[in-house]
């Protein structure tokens, strides 16, 4: 049964999805920043095979969305089809429109770095994976509960740094560590602050 709940929910997703895409799009590829994500190694991959990024980057996104239905279980896994096929969809359409946002490469990382984690906010807050590295560290923070999820993207996205320093060279490398760490703080901030809110809403209908 769909409810006004689940709706929203869906929604939610869908909504991160498009600012991910966006984001990835229009910033981060024209920068070339390489953070580790699956859009850095898919731009990584496009060196060696000179395909369209987005049938690279959609391809790697069916590989972990396969990887999520195995390990998280059938309800990620359904919020995360609905997630995988949102940011392949969205990312596709801003990377093939004819406009551009970028303004000054400072002022575009800003940019980058809020609405991405922002994304993944709105993507993680609902249960859903955006079907790239968080994926690998949902999994692993479903077999230890302690370990930080924002922390592990970061440490998943800086793996991938190498092959783009060999590719891509040290500037985007250099740029692309820095928003790893300024992006993964933003969302470790946004995650807290949603915890918190649900603990107070708990106490409140407790009382």
């Amino acid at each position: 049964m769909i409810t006004k709940q689940s709706i929203q929910s869906i929604l939610k997703i869908v909504l991160g999805n498009a600012l991910l895409g966006l984001a990835y799009a229009k910033w981060m590829v024209p920068h070339t920043i390489i953070n580790g994500g699956v859009t850095s190694l898919s731009l990584v991959i496009q060196k060696v095979i000179p395909v369209d990024l987005p049938v690279i980057s959609n391809s790697l996104t069916v590989i972990l969305l396969i990887v999520c239905g195995l390990f998280l279980g059938k309800s990620y896994l359904m919020k995360s089809i609905i997630g995988s096929l949102s940011y392949m969809s969205f990312f596709s359409l801003f990377y093939f429109l004819p406009f551009q946002l970028m303004i000054w490469l400072p002022i575009d990382f800003l940019l980058a770095c809020v609405v991405i984690a922002i994304g993944y906010y709105c993507c993680l807050s609902e249960g859903s994976t955006t079907v790239g590295v968080d994926v690998l560290a949902l999994i692993i923070h479903q077999r230890n509960p302690k370990r930080s999820v924002a922390k592990m993207i970061r440490n998943l996205n800086l793996s991938v740094l190498v092959l783009g320093f060999l590719t891509y060279g040290a500037k985007s490398v250099a740029i692309g560590f820095l928003f790893s760490v300024v992006y993964t703080w933003v969302l470790g901030k946004l995650l807290l602050w949603s915890v918190n809110q649900t603990d107070e809403i708990q106490e409140t209908v407790e009382n």
